[in-house]
């Protein structure tokens, strides 16, 4: 016996696909747009990073007398470990933000 076919539940299907792909996009964009700024524990270096973690800008903001070229790298690479974790963080939150609320095929929206 052949199966038949639902058309409510096609239909149902076709809206939670596009609503799906309009949630990726705005995902997309609010990645895109996403810019995440940590400093060091010592306030030394301030590290900008994107949504994807790339490193943008790398500022020294605290003063460098009395400071030796491994305290500096170390406060640089504390702040950049910061800022990777931080911007983890911002697209969890983004992430969950866009789809907390999505429910599944069939469910109620």
């Amino acid at each position: 016996m052949p199966r038949e076919i639902d058309d409510a539940w096609i239909e149902e299907a076709i809206a939670s696909y596009r609503r799906i792909e309009e949630r990726q996009a705005s995902l997309a964009r609010a990645l895109a747009e996403l810019e995440v700024t940590v400093h060091d524990p010592d306030d030394l270096v301030e590290v900008v990073v994107d949504g994807a973690g790339a490193v943008r800008r790398v500022v020294v903001t605290g003063s460098l007398d009395g400071l030796t070229g491994p305290q500096l790298s170390r406060a640089i690479q504390q702040a950049i470990t910061a800022a990777h974790d931080a911007a983890a963080w911002a697209r969890r939150k983004v992430y969950e933000e866009t789809f907390g609320d999505f429910t599944a095929l069939g469910g109620a929206r």
